[in-house]
C-alpha cells in the first residue's frame, strides 16, 4: 500500500522552501561586483530582473491554479525555482545570472499564488482568517530566512556564489518530493481543468468610481512598502560599509531578514488595530526609515542605521496589513481576486521603476546621491498619503 503524506506541513514546507531561494542572493550582491566590476546600476538591475519575472508570473500566470489544480502549478513554480536556483549558481555572467533570476521571480508567484490557494482549499471550512494569518506568517518567514541563510553562508564558507545555494537545491528536491506524496481526497479543490489561452491573458481592475479615491491611497501602501524594502534587498549590501563599522555579506543578510521577520511580527500584534491608524502609522515608519537612510550617510551611525531598519520593518507589516484589509473592504466578490492583482502590481512596480532610477543616478553621481534623492521623494510623496489614508472616510468605518 503507498503511504501518503498529511498535506498541510508539507505545502507549508514547500512554500516556505520556495519562497527561501529568491532572497538568498541579496547579502552576495558585493561579491558579484567585486568579481565581476560590476557597476552600481547593474546591482540594482539583478534585483529588478527578479521582480520582473515575478510581476510576468502574477499577471499572465496567476490564475493557473483555478484550472490546473494548485498541486500541479506548485510543484512546477517549485521545479521552475530550481532550475532557477542551479542557473544562478552556475552562472559565469551578469547575463546568465539574470536569466536564472528571471525564473526564481517567475516561479516566486507560481509559488506564492498556488501555495495560498492550496491552503485554503486542504482546510477545513470557516479557518478563512486563520489560514491568512499562517499564509502571511510563513511567506514573511521564508523570504526573511533567505538573506539570513545567504549571508552566514556567505561570510564564512568556501566558495559563497556557489555554496550559498546548495541547501535550497537540496530542501528542493524535497519539497518536490513532498508533494508527489500528499494526499489530496477529501479537499475542496476542484477537479484539474485544461487551461485556455484566457487563463493567461492578465486581468487587472480598478475600484468602483465612489471607492477610486480610497483604492489610489491603499495602493499607495504597497507601493511604498515593496519600494522601502527593494532599497535594503538591492543596495543596502553597499551602502552598508559606509554607515556601520560591521562589514561582510552576514550583517547585510541579518538587516535584510530581520525586516521581513519583524514584518511577519508586526502584522501578527497588530491586527487588532484600527485601519485608519495602520496606514497612517505605516506610511510614516516608511518616511522615517528613508530619513534615517539619507540621514546616515552623513553621520554612518550604527544605532541611526537600526532605526531605519525598525522603521523599514514596521512600515512594512503596517502598510501591508492595512492595505490587504483596504482591499477586502472595497472589494466586490466579482472583482476581488482584478483588485488584488491591481494591489500587487503597484507593489512592484514600487520596487522596480526607482530601483532603476536609483542605479542610474549612483553610476553617475554616486551611490549617496541616489539614495538622497530616492529617499527625499519616497519622504514628499509618502507623507501627503499618510494623512490622506488617515482621513479619508473609507478608512474610518468598523
Amino acid at each position: 500500500m503507498k503511504e501518503t503524506w498529511s498535506p498541510f506541513p508539507w505545502v507549508c514546507f514547500a512554500m516556505c522552501v520556495g519562497v527561501m531561494g529568491t532572497a538568498l542572493i541579496s547579502p552576495l550582491y558585493p561579491l558579484y561586483q567585486a568579481a565581476w566590476a560590476l557597476r552600481t546600476s547593474e546591482i540594482s538591475l539583478i534585483y529588478v530582473v527578479y521582480m520582473v519575472g515575478a510581476l510576468c508570473g502574477l499577471l499572465f500566470m496567476g490564475r493557473l491554479s483555478d484550472t490546473l489544480g494548485f498541486r500541479r502549478v506548485m510543484m512546477a513554480g517549485l521545479l521552475l525555482g530550481w532550475f532557477g536556483t542551479l542557473l544562478t549558481m552556475l552562472a559565469w555572467h551578469l547575463t546568465s545570472l539574470n536569466i536564472g533570476r528571471f525564473a526564481v521571480g517567475l516561479s516566486s508567484s507560481l509559488i506564492v499564488t498556488s501555495a495560498s490557494v492550496g491552503l485554503v482549499q486542504i482546510s477545513r471550512e470557516g479557518a478563512s482568517q486563520r489560514i491568512s494569518t499562517i499564509t502571511s506568517f510563513l511567506l514573511a518567514f521564508g523570504f526573511g530566512l533567505g538573506p539570513i541563510t545567504g549571508g552566514i553562508i556567505g561570510q564564512w564558507f568556501a566558495h559563497p556564489l556557489v555554496s550559498t545555494y546548495v541547501p535550497t537545491l537540496v530542501l528542493g528536491v524535497l519539497a518536490v518530493y513532498a508533494l508527489m506524496r500528499v494526499e489530496l481526497k477529501g479537499t475542496s479543490a476542484p477537479a484539474p481543468q485544461a487551461p485556455s489561452w484566457r487563463a493567461f491573458v492578465p486581468r487587472l481592475a480598478w475600484a468602483d468610481r465612489a471607492d477610486s479615491l480610497a483604492f489610489a491611497l491603499t495602493c499607495a501602501c504597497p507601493f511604498f512598502a515593496f519600494g522601502v524594502f527593494g532599497v535594503y534587498a538591492s543596495m543596502a549590501p553597499l551602502f552598508l560599509d559606509q554607515m556601520v563599522p560591521w562589514h561582510g555579506p552576514i550583517v547585510s543578510g541579518t538587516a535584510i531578514g530581520v525586516i521581513l521577520l519583524a514584518s511577519a511580527t508586526v502584522q501578527l500584534l497588530s491586527a487588532r488595530m484600527s485601519l485608519r491608524w495602520c496606514g497612517l502609522l505605516g506610511l510614516l515608519a516608511v518616511v522615517l526609515s528613508n530619513a534615517m537612510l539619507v540621514l546616515n550617510f552623513r553621520l554612518g551611525s550604527p544605532t541611526v542605521f537600526m532605526i531605519g531598519v525598525c522603521g523599514a520593518a514596521i512600515g512594512h507589516g503596517l502598510c501591508l496589513l492595512a492595505g490587504i484589509s483596504m482591499v477586502n473592504r472595497i472589494a466586490r466578490p466579482a472583482q476581488r481576486s482584478g483588485l488584488i492583482s491591481t494591489y500587487l502590481v503597484c507593489g512592484y512596480v514600487g520596487s522596480i521603476v526607482p530601483l532603476i532610477a536609483a542605479g542610474w543616478i549612483a553610476d553617475h553621481f554616486g551611490l549617496a546621491t541616489a539614495i538622497t534623492i530616492l529617499g527625499l521623494a519616497v519622504i514628499a510623496l509618502a507623507t501627503p498619503s499618510a494623512i490622506g489614508f488617515f482621513r479619508h472616510p473609507r478608512m474610518r468605518e468598523s
